[in-house]
């Protein structure tokens, strides 16, 4: 394939932290008295790559809305405490190597429907700011991946990109962004069309060079 930048997913993706953040959003709930069901990593493998307010009318319906964004905002807050206070030996096997690698010969981005603040401490906790051009998410826009994705294409004047994910919800931003797919099949979820599929992250190195 050829492109002029490689756009990438976080969770499930780049990273799982599913089970440090499970550990904090289950605080956060018993700090406020939610009624709610136990969150594990399994739970929130099912949620994840959706937008926080999506997540927050899953996992805490029977909480009354305006609790629910004060929980949501709890859960934040211990999301980036605990894995700011967590090694996160949590990346999936090759993602530096390969994205330094690739850094060499194209510009790689993000775009995650995460909060604010998540991918800069993603990139913190894995070392690879250094190999990163520019990114965008949910938190800081208020707006789907779709829309993020088209708008950090026309930020950094793109003009072939691709989108590494793992979800159907990856695959439906980048149809509706005109973006070609590539399916990370070893994430959270199952894609039925994608333009490539790679079954670890270092395989991103054959498909691009």
């Amino acid at each position: 394939m050829t492109t002029d930048a490689i756009i990438l997913d976080v969770d499930g993706t780049i990273w799982d932290s599913t089970a440090i953040v499970a550990d904090a959003w289950n605080e956060a709930a018993r700090e406020m008295n939610a009624d709610y069901e136990e969150i594990t990593s399994d739970v929130l493998k099912n949620y994840f790559g959706k937008t926080m307010e999506d997540i927050a009318a899953g996992l805490f319906s029977k909480v009354e809305i305006n609790e629910r964004y004060k929980l949501m905002r709890l859960c934040e807050e211990k999301e980036q405490s605990y894995l700011q206070s967590d090694p996160c030996n949590i990346t999936y096997d090759g993602v530096k190597a390969t994205v330094k690698d690739l850094s060499k010969y194209v510009n790689i981005y993000v775009v995650s429907n995460c909060q604010k603040g998540y991918i800069e401490l993603m990139l913190e906790k894995t070392g690879m700011s250094e190999y990163i051009t520019d990114f965008e998410c949910y938190g800081n826009t208020g707006n789907g991946k779709a829309d993020n994705i088209k708008l950090l294409i026309q930020r950094n004047n793109i003009k072939n990109p691709v989108y590494v994910g793992d979800t159907s919800g990856d695959a439906a931003a980048c149809k509706e962004a005109g973006v070609p797919f590539i399916f990370a099949s070893y994430g959270f979820g199952n894609v039925d069309e994608y333009a490539a599929k790679i079954d670890s992250f270092s395989e991103l190195v054959a498909l691009f060079r």
